[in-house]
């Protein structure tokens, strides 16, 4: 049975490399970073990535919208027309739209659409090649929310849990089979996600009062160095380990703890 080769940054180079929600953000920063590392990269983004694209040299700009699984197959097949079949899918592109239960269904549906669903739909087109091949990698980005929780949004909480579990369950069913598999959990970083308090709403303030916000190319940074160790958990926020820990050995703790945050922060 054939094992996946260690991608290091040294081993990026002509391997296919596609990035979703590309356009700007930690998407766009990864595009850059895969491209100097020699990748060949594809970008895609609702309405195409073609000002980052035109950046580097030899790339491509797809559009491609993340609800629709006609457009994630057509990119793919499109991608793998230019360039041969892909050896490094990531799963980047997300929302954060709502607040709780009483959200609308559409909103909802959009939550579930970009941050789940096209992850799974993308694995269902590049799965049977790469269990042929013996050789994939899948990489999503979540957030520090999937393995916490998401004050002020319970659709972006609750899809961003989704979206780790999904991960893990390809790393267990078919990491014995040359699937490598990552998962992106960042907390703050400076995306338009941050920058704009319509998409989180309260959250927005929480994220910000409880660490760090970082660059996007400070994350592409840490992802580069994981993907060279073939790392599951990416956190380019390292105190998010000891806040899962504790969550995991004192839930009670863990779950007043976070209460006593949306009171500081929401005020109620």
């Amino acid at each position: 049975m054939h094992r996946l080769r260690t991608i290091t940054p040294v081993q990026l180079l002509d391997r296919h490399v596609v990035v979703t929600g590309a356009a700007g953000g930690i998407g766009s920063a990864l595009a850059r970073r895969f491209h100097a590392e020699g990748a060949r990269v594809v970008l895609t983004d609702v309405d195409g990535a073609e000002s980052v694209s035109s950046e580097l040299p030899g790339s491509r700009s797809i559009a491609a919208d993340m609800t629709r699984e006609s457009d994630i197959v057509a990119m793919i097949d499109a991608a793998e027309e230019a360039f041969g079949p892909v050896d490094l899918y990531f799963a980047n592109a997300g929302v954060g739209v709502g607040s709780d239960p009483m959200d609308d269904e559409a909103t909802w549906n959009l939550s579930f659409d970009v941050n789940v669903h096209a992850h799974r739909r993308a694995a269902r087109r590049l799965l049977p090649g790469w269990l042929a091949r013996g050789d994939g990698y899948f990489c999503s980005t979540a957030s520090a929310a999937g393995l916490l929780a998401q004050i002020g949004s319970a659709p972006y909480s609750v899809t961003k849990h989704a979206a780790v579990a999904f991960a893990e369950w390809l790393s267990i069913t078919y990491g014995a089979r040359g699937l490598k598999v990552s998962c992106l959990c960042p907390q703050g970083v400076n995306t338009n996600m941050i920058g704009q308090s319509n998409e989180l709403g309260a959250g927005v303030s929480v994220v910000r009062a409880v660490g760090v916000i970082l660059e996007p190319e400070q994350v592409a940074d840490v992802v580069i160095e994981a993907i060279g160790d073939e790392r599951f958990l990416i956190l380019p926020h390292p105190e998010v380990a000891n806040y899962v820990a504790l969550k995991g050995t004192e839930h009670e703790r863990w779950l007043a703890g976070m209460r006593k945050l949306q009171q500081r922060i929401v005020g109620h």
